[in-house]
């Protein structure tokens, strides 16, 4: 490692039709972030690879991950310990989906299965005041479509969290800690593509919860303003 490296911190891999293809979520976030295989290497931390030194790195990105944060893993305690350490020297973080979970139960705030159920598709996100004068989502439409797909969240922000943005479904899709840390529940390094794969494999169980499926294809778009996102963190890191 060195200090031009920004890491990705795996929680969990994606669904098995897209890993089948070669494809997971580091390769979307590296492709997203525009860096490099050596710029951003892997930590799988959800199977027990050694974190490094937090001195060492530009900054971190946590991945999402099929796994629920209430499940109470193991290697959840020492992803936190990590980060409470990456917050306390001032590491760029972005935790995308279970990273943002993770991020928020890291600095108290609770996380658990949002009480409407499930939220997949493409939605809007809406952004709060707090959001225009931030480094990473200012700048963004104050409205913009992002790619979501969980059934947990985070139920109360920590004390010390900024809330910058929400939708519909969930009040908390993105936040701020200090200057230098960001949490969103959706995912910037989705494609329309992938997210249609996303509906389409959980076709049978959206049907049994409600979900119109045929409506959430339609409803899928590619989603630039997220995307750009990662992009901007990468600069936020310094690459």
């Amino acid at each position: 490692m060195n200090k031009s490296t920004v890491l990705l911190m795996k929680t969990g891999e994606t669904l098995a039709p897209l890993r089948a293809q070669g494809e997971d979520f580091e390769d979307w976030i590296r492709s997203a972030l525009g860096l490099s295989i050596e710029e951003t290497p892997t930590v799988s931390v959800h199977m027990g690879d050694l974190l490094p030194p937090v001195s060492t790195l530009a900054g971190v990105v946590i991945t999402g991950s099929p796994a629920m944060l209430t499940d109470g893993a193991a290697w959840n305690l020492v992803a936190v310990h990590w980060l409470r350490d990456a917050l306390a020297l001032g590491l760029p973080v972005l935790g995308i989906c279970y990273g943002h979970q993770l991020l928020a139960h890291a600095c108290g705030g609770h996380v658990d299965y949002h009480p409407d159920g499930r939220e997949i598709g493409t939605v809007p996100v809406a952004l709060t005041a707090a959001a225009f004068g931030d480094a990473l989502l200012g700048g963004l439409p104050s409205r913009f479509h992002a790619h979501t797909s969980h059934s947990q969240a985070v139920l109360r922000l920590p004390d010390s969290a900024v809330l910058l943005g929400a939708s519909a479904h969930d009040a908390h899709q993105a936040f701020r800690i200090g200057e230098r840390a960001w949490g969103v529940q959706f995912h910037p390094e989705f494609t329309a593509r992938i997210m249609r794969t996303y509906v389409q494999v959980r076709h049978a169980v959206l049907r049994e919860e409600g979900f119109d499926v045929d409506t959430l294809l339609r409803d899928v778009v590619e989603t630039p303003a997220a995307s750009a996102v990662l992009r901007r963190f990468a600069a936020l890191c310094g690459r």
